[in-house]
C-alpha cells in the first residue's frame, strides 16, 4: 500500500484518534471531563451541580470505582471529582493528578453541595450535560456519542463553544472510518512504515502492560487473571486471557494507572493489545512483527465497533477478543489473510450474544471469554474447521458477517439495551 494513499493516511489517522490514554472507566471520567469544563467555563468553584446523563452512562457508572476519589461510584461523584479536582485541558486523564487535599476533600465538597441527576432528553446513546451554578451564574457542558466529544460550552447564555450537531442521534464518525475493510487492514498491516505508527503502539505496550502487571500482582475485583492461571497454568493461551483479563479488574476496581482505550473503551484497547503482546513474547517474532499484528488487533475492533456505535447491550469485548484473535493469527500464520479472515467469521459466531451490563469486575471474565473465542476461532482454522454462511447470523464473506453483527449490536439489541437499564435502574 502506498504511503501517501488516501486508506494508509486513514489508518494511521484512525489509530491515532482511536488510541488515547485514559485513567478509569470512560463513562465517569466522561462525566468528569464535562464538570471540568464547565467549572472552567463558569470560572469559579459551584455551589449547585445538575447532570443530565443518558441510560447507557447511568449502566456504566453504577458499578465502577471511579480513580482518585477514595472508593467512590456513581453520577455525583464522577460529576464532583471532575468539578473539584479536574483537569479540563486533560481530556479523558482529567482526574489523573489529583493531589492528596483534593481527595480528601471530595466527600466535605459532596455533603455540602447539591447535585441532581436526571435522565438526558434525548436518543443519543452516550449523551452527557453538566451544569454548575454558582449563585445566579452558571455554566454548561455537553458531550455526544464520543467520550471527549464537547459539543457545546455555554455561560450563562451566553455560547462559548459549539459543534454542529444533526437531530437525529447520528454518528460523529469521520467518513474516512468507512474505508476499512479486514482487507485493507491486512495490506495496511503488512506495508505500513513502522515509524508512523511506533509512537502510539509504544504507549499502548507500555501502558496497557502496567496496568495487567498491577492487576496481577494486587488484589483488585475478583482476580479473573490469578484465578486462570492457578487453574490453567501458564500455557500462552492462558497467559493471554489473564494479562488482559488482569487489566481490567485493576482498571474497573480503581486502580490509578492510564490505559490506552480502543473504540472508547479501556477493556477494549486491553482486550485487543495485552493477549497480542504475550504471543509475540512466546512466538519471539520481535519488535517489528508485534507492531504489525497490534495494527491489526486494534484495526479490526475499531471497524467492527463503528457498525455497532460506542455503547450499546453488545458487549465490547467481543470485538476487541475477535480483533486479538485476528492479530494473534497474523502472528502465528504469517500474516496469511486467509487465516486472519476466518479467525474473525469463527470467533464472531460463539460470542456475538453476549450482553453489556454496565462497567463492573465480571468485564473481565468476559475479556477473558472473548479472548478465548478469539483464540479458539484461529486454533478451528488450523485444524480445517470453520463456520459457514448460513450458520445462525455469520453469513458468506467476512465483511457481510461484520455488517451483520454491526446490525445486531445496534438495531437488534435496542430493546435489550433498555430492558437492561430499567432491570439495573429498579434494583437501586
Amino acid at each position: 500500500m502506498e504511503r501517501h494513499s488516501t486508506i494508509y493516511q486513514s489508518c494511521i489517522k484512525i489509530l491515532e484518534r482511536e488510541l488515547v490514554p485514559a485513567i478509569g472507566c470512560t463513562e465517569p471520567v466522561a462525566i468528569a471531563y464535562c464538570a471540568a469544563r464547565a467549572r472552567a467555563a463558569l470560572g469559579e468553584m459551584p455551589d449547585r451541580i445538575e447532570v443530565a446523563v443518558s441510560g447507557n452512562i447511568v449502566k456504566n457508572v453504577k458499578s465502577v470505582v471511579i480513580p482518585n476519589t477514595g472508593g467512590c461510584r456513581g453520577i455525583a461523584a464522577a460529576a464532583a471529582i471532575g468539578v473539584l479536582a479536574g483537569d479540563e485541558t486533560k481530556g479523558l486523564e482529567v482526574i489523573a493528578n489529583v493531589s492528596d487535599e483534593r481527595k480528601s476533600a471530595l466527600k466535605d465538597y459532596m455533603e455540602s453541595t447539591k447535585i441532581a441527576t436526571r435522565p438526558a432528553e434525548s436518543d443519543y446513546l452516550l449523551d452527557i450535560t453538566v451544569t454548575v451554578h454558582k449563585g445566579e451564574s452558571w455554566a454548561k457542558a455537553r458531550t455526544l456519542n464520543e467520550h471527549a466529544n464537547i459539543v457545546c460550552v455555554e455561560k450563562d447564555g451566553r455560547v462559548l463553544e459549539r459543534k454542529e450537531v444533526s437531530d437525529s442521534a447520528g454518528s460523529f464518525i469521520p467518513d474516512y472510518y468507512g474505508l476499512l475493510t479486514v482487507k485493507n487492514i491486512c495490506d495496511f498491516a503488512e506495508t505500513v512504515a513502522i515509524d508512523d505508527v511506533r509512537a502510539v503502539l509504544d504507549r499502548q505496550i507500555a501502558l496497557n502492560t502496567a496496568i495487567s502487571e498491577e492487576g496481577m500482582k494486587n488484589d483488585y475485583g475478583a482476580n479473573i487473571g490469578k484465578v486462570l492461571l492457578k487453574t490453567y497454568g501458564g500455557d500462552v493461551k492462558i497467559r493471554a486471557k489473564a494479562a488482559a483479563a488482569a487489566g481490567s479488574d485493576a482498571r474497573m476496581n480503581g486502580c490509578e494507572l492510564p490505559v490506552v482505550i480502543n473504540s472508547g473503551s479501556g477493556n477494549q484497547g486491553m482486550a485487543a493489545s495485552l493477549p497480542v503482546i504475550e504471543y509475540a513474547k512466546t512466538l519471539d517474532v520481535g519488535q517489528e512483527k508485534l507492531y504489525r499484528a497490534l495494527v491489526i488487533s486494534n484495526l479490526v475492533t475499531v471497524h467492527q465497533k463503528t457498525g455497532i456505535g460506542p455503547l450499546s447491550a453488545y458487549c465490547g469485548a467481543v470485538s476487541a477478543g475477535t480483533g486479538a484473535g485476528a492479530g494473534i493469527a497474523y502472528l502465528c500464520s504469517g500474516g496469511d489473510f486467509k487465516t486472519v479472515t476466518h479467525t474473525i467469521v469463527n470467533a464472531l459466531a460463539v460470542t456475538s450474544g453476549i450482553i453489556c451490563d454496565g462497567a463492573k469486575s465480571s468485564c473481565a471474565a468476559k475479556i477473558a471469554v472473548a479472548v478465548d473465542a478469539g483464540i479458539m476461532g484461529y486454533e478451528m482454522y488450523c485444524n480445517g474447521q470453520q463456520f459457514r454462511g448460513g450458520d445462525g447470523v455469520v453469513v458468506k464473506g467476512v465483511e457481510n458477517t461484520i455488517k451483520n453483527i454491526g446490525r445486531l449490536g445496534k438495531v437488534g439489541m435496542r430493546e435489550t439495551d433498555r430492558e437492561i437499564i430499567r432491570m439495573m435502574t429498579e434494583s437501586e
